[in-house]
């Protein structure tokens, strides 16, 4: 059915809010990529089985990831008048326990739940959506308010508004959560010039990493004289760890197309392009699902809600280079051409693709353009700090207890971040550093623990915001180690159209691979210096211009590890195997024969109940015997 009216609008939020509130017990999975690896499909049967097994009245359907990605697979309980129940780490066997539950009116297992909500908020429109007809029973206030769960406290959900509450497949969901209001406002009630001008109120900046001003960037392509114009999602998602748009589209893929249209219409533009990396096989399915359906309801393609306003989306999967997520590379790829960037200036928005004026923005960007229309610029600077207004979304992985995604305002402080959102370091270890940015991104250490998260202080301390990732290490990190690991990646995953980043990061790799291998030489550390300044100023692109990143940062905020290494020969994270040994402490040691029987090589001798050692040149140093024993036997010096 296409939408040409207001009322068409208000029907399908009508039909939408049935689904997501309907009169009969509603049992949801989270179905995004996090949750199917940790066995959300199994659960998920499991629970239509039971259902329809115990003949229970409820309907079991599917949403995306919320980004407690630490907790998957979640299940979600609504009952019509109650709060919202969300359990953690299900199984199909917890799943079946909890429809019979149900169907014997039983109750629910409420010392399982992890946190309840009791309304919906609609970011879009403001509207509370109260799940709870009256004050909830004993067992429910029990359970905490997902607002004052402390993974959730400090967030505030924009860009994420509606992953892990609808159906991502679902447009009509998505209108009852306020989608498609702003562009309804944005075809009737604004001019091109205006859209542009409150995206600029606004001071959103791009969420891809550089953070150039998207009304600018808007503004530029919409002058430039030449036609056709291009729009571009740039949703090719490279870095080592990082998930954020892979998230989006898996979850709120509509999101993201509204945000096109609006874009296109403010431009001028009428054909657009998703440019995926094949890697994410159910983002780009959701997507595709998407485009159909909203080309069905005429918020895609001709005639957009009844306007004269056309407009396009193709998706073009990526052969997974990560210098494709420069916009140049991109657009040379979608072209059919080497992915390889190109000399700007012409920037893309004066010739970009095919040669025609094209606006490129990322995922997070286009998923805030419909929130910021609707509501005002002026709301969303109240969010984040000056210069940064709003949010941003990160990917929390690495040595911390939670990990997951997490939006956060711009400027909240890494130890916010890590420990209060994070839920801090895996076994009480020590926090040693944090990684910001990817692999072109700086590592930042434990003294900056309260460093206001935006992109001028990230920058400032050798790091950058790139698209989200923040990688936590604990203080058995070797931060020699993790320099040479990134520059692995870049080195490899350069096109080597440059001589700066083709040979340059090649050296530098080598250079830290001799040191991490005991082989480092005196003036090691001053030449990488100088070699990483001369790449990131003479690179070609932005990949090359960032590469050096994780050795300026680690010899900047931990030299005393690199002299270690070099001059001492001597690992402190007990990481680099040539300078590294292990042995068992006698004191320590039961004589369990656990160890004995983990060890590859053989190594390891010793009878029951008697103390075992190492023999040193059997010992390839795998840290198997680490990871059995019990007894802090195992010494690694």
């Amino acid at each position: 059915m296409k939408i040409t009216t207001m009322q068409g609008l208000e029907d399908a939020r009508a039909q939408g809010e049935r689904s997501l509130y309907p009169a009969r017990t509603k049992i949801t999975v989270g179905m995004a990529t996090c949750g199917i690896a940790s066995g959300a499909g199994a659960v998920y049967a499991a629970l239509i089985e039971e259902v329809k097994n115990k003949r229970l009245d409820a309907t079991v359907t599917r949403a995306g990831c919320i980004g407690y990605c630490q907790q998957e697979p979640l299940v979600d309980v609504l009952q019509p008048g109650l709060p919202r129940i969300t359990f953690g780490q299900m199984t199909p066997k917890k799943a079946r326990e909890l429809v019979v539950r149900l169907s014997e009116k039983k109750g629910l297992p409420f010392e399982d739940a992890i946190y309840r909500t009791d309304e919906d908020k609609i970011l879009i429109t403001g509207q509370e959506v109260r799940l709870a007809a009256e004050r909830a029973a004993n067992g429910y206030r029990k359970v905490t308010l997902i607002r004052e769960h402390p993974y959730f406290k400090k967030q505030k959900r924009i860009i994420l508004r509606n992953c892990g509450l609808i159906d991502p497949e679902s447009i009509e969901e998505y209108i009852a959560c306020g989608g498609y209001r702003a562009l309804w406002k944005a075809l009737k009630e604004m001019t091109p010039i205006r859209i542009n001008e409150e995206i600029k109120k606004a001071g959103l900046r791009g969420r891809g990493g550089a953070g150039f001003l998207t009304g600018k960037k808007w503004e530029l392509c919409r002058l430039e004289p030449g036609e056709p114009k291009y729009v571009i999602c740039n949703a090719d998602e490279g870095d080592p760890g990082a998930f954020m748009d892979r998230s989006v589209l898996e979850s709120d893929p509509f999101s993201v197309l509204e945000g096109m249209v609006i874009g296109a219409f403010s431009i001028g533009s009428h054909q657009g392009y998703i440019y995926v990396r094949a890697e994410y096989p159910l983002a780009i399915e959701r997507l595709r699902a998407a485009i159909d359906q909203a080309e069905e309801y005429g918020t895609l393609g001709k005639n957009i809600l009844g306007s004269s306003f056309t407009f396009n989306v193709r998706v073009v999967e990526g052969a997974g280079a990560f210098v494709c997520g420069e916009e140049t590379g991109l657009i040379a790829s979608i072209e059919g051409s080497l992915g390889e960037p190109r000399q700007r200036p012409p920037y893309p928005a004066q010739k970009g693709l095919w040669g025609c004026p094209t606006n490129i923005n990322n995922v997070k960007t286009w998923a805030s353009v419909a929130p910021i229309i609707f509501r005002g610029g002026s709301w969303f600077v109240a969010t984040g700090t000056e210069g940064n207004p709003g949010t941003t979304v990160f990917s929390l992985v690495g040595k911390v207890r939670n990990n997951g995604l997490a939006e956060v305002p711009l400027g909240i402080r890494l130890r916010e971040m890590i420990f209060d959102i994070g839920g801090g370091i895996q076994d009480d270890r020590a926090f040693k550093a944090v990684q910001t940015g990817g692999p072109s991104g700086g590592c930042l250490p434990a003294s900056l623990i309260d460093l206001p998260v935006d992109y001028e202080r990230l920058a400032d301390a050798g790091s950058m915001m790139g698209s989200g990732g923040m990688i936590v290490m604990d203080e058995d990190t070797c931060m020699v180690d993790i320099a040479r690991y990134f520059l692995e990646f870049t080195s490899d995953e350069s096109c080597g159209k440059c001589t700066p980043c083709r040979e340059g990061t090649k050296r530098m790799l080598q250079i830290l691979t001799r040191i991490t291998r005991g082989k480092g030489r005196p003036g090691d550390a001053e030449y990488l210096q100088n070699l990483a300044e001369v790449i990131k100023e003479t690179s070609l692109c932005g990949l090359g211009g960032t590469a050096p990143n994780p050795v300026l940062s680690t010899l900047r905020y931990f030299h005393d590890e690199y002299e270690a290494h070099i001059v001492d020969k001597r690992c402190p994270g007990r990481v680099c195997k040539e300078l590294i040994s292990y042995s068992i402490d006698p004191e320590k040691c039961p004589g369990c024969l656990a160890c004995l029987k983990q060890c590859p090589t053989e190594a390891i001798i010793g009878e029951a109940k008697v103390a075992h050692r190492i023999i040193g040149n059997k010992c390839i140093k795998c840290g198997a015997c680490l990871d059995v024993c019990n007894y802090n036997a195992v010494i690694v010096e």
